[in-house]
């Protein structure tokens, strides 16, 4: 038995597009949000090790990744 028997190429170009899309909107919006703050999220996440902002960027991630998961989907 063939596991690659029932792969077409077309869904396989397809899924890789779009997992490049995805990640690509979501590195776009996390730049977007790291302009928006009055703080460098960088430093407050690497430096001063904020637990609070992390779990607000942490919240962030998911639901863009939601998101953006469901925007592909449809």
């Amino acid at each position: 038995m063939d596991i690659f028997a029932g792969l077409k190429l077309s869904e396989l170009l397809a899924t890789i597009v779009y997992s490049m899309l995805g990640l690509f909107l979501f590195i776009v919006s996390y730049a977007i949000v790291d302009k928006l703050t009055h703080f460098s999220l960088h430093d407050e996440l690497s430096k001063k090790q904020n637990v609070a902002v992390a779990i607000v960027i942490g919240s962030m991630i998911i639901a863009l990744s939601i998101l953006i998961a469901g925007v592909i989907k449809s």
